[in-house]
């Protein structure tokens, strides 16, 4: 009977399946658990890139969404971008670090651009957008923070990644692009990453951009030569 009962149970939350889990306790009593999938966590406070050539839109959008509070997503800021931006350019190679300037002004905030060494990226304290050459693909993505060993990066493809210090250095043109208004939370989540999701992750740490990640994204074998 109470088997029918915890089954009929789940049958009726089955809707929130993804977002909780109903725990009966030993007394009977019904608790409810947050349940966060994989992906979720992965792209966990993050925009997602969902065409080819608008990773700096995404990366944009993540620091103005968590940064700054802004309803914002992609589409939103890819069509305020656009506005000023040389559109067959971007077709073929995306948008810039001066179209984002440009679109942040437009909503009336600014942008800096700081070219430093990488002794200096501990010192930085909020989250701005990088560029990183991947394989000879340029990829903006968000640097959340960085220590002695590690950078965090919230990538619009590959989500939240750990790159050992000189692995990130390696792909990284020593340009940060960090964004200036009003409103700016101290306190944000980009600032705290979430940890690797395993054990062996925690004592591993995070890779570089594996060709297998490369190819869910479209590239082919071929250009990783």
């Amino acid at each position: 009977m109470r088997l029918g009962a915890l089954l009929l149970l789940l049958a009726l939350t089955g809707p929130t399946w993804a977002a909780q889990m109903a725990v009966v306790m030993p007394n009977g009593a019904v608790v409810y658990k947050k349940v966060e999938s994989i992906r979720e966590r992965k792209f966990a406070n993050l925009v997602e890139q969902k065409t080819d050539f608008s990773c700096g839109a995404a990366a944009l959008a993540t620091i103005l969404r968590q940064a700054y509070w802004m309803d914002v997503d992609e589409d939103h800021v890819i069509k305020g971008m656009l506005v000023n931006a040389d559109q067959n350019l971007v077709r073929t190679q995306g948008f810039s670090m001066l179209d984002m300037k440009r679109y942040l002004e437009s909503i009336h905030m600014r942008a800096k651009g700081y070219r430093i060494t990488p002794e200096v990226l501990i010192t930085v304290k909020v989250p701005v957008v990088v560029l990183l050459d991947i394989r000879g693909y340029k990829h903006f993505v968000v640097l959340q923070r960085a220590d002695k060993d590690w950078a965090y990066i919230g990538d619009p493809v590959l989500g939240n990644k750990r790159y050992a210090k000189d692995d990130f250095v390696k792909g990284w043109n020593g340009i940060v692009f960090a964004v200036i208004g009003e409103g700016y939370d101290k306190t944000n989540a980009l600032l705290t990453p979430p940890t690797p999701l395993t054990a062996r992750s925690q004592l591993n740490g995070f890779s570089p951009v594996r060709d297998s990640e490369l190819m869910d994204f479209g590239f082919i074998q071929s250009d990783f030569f």
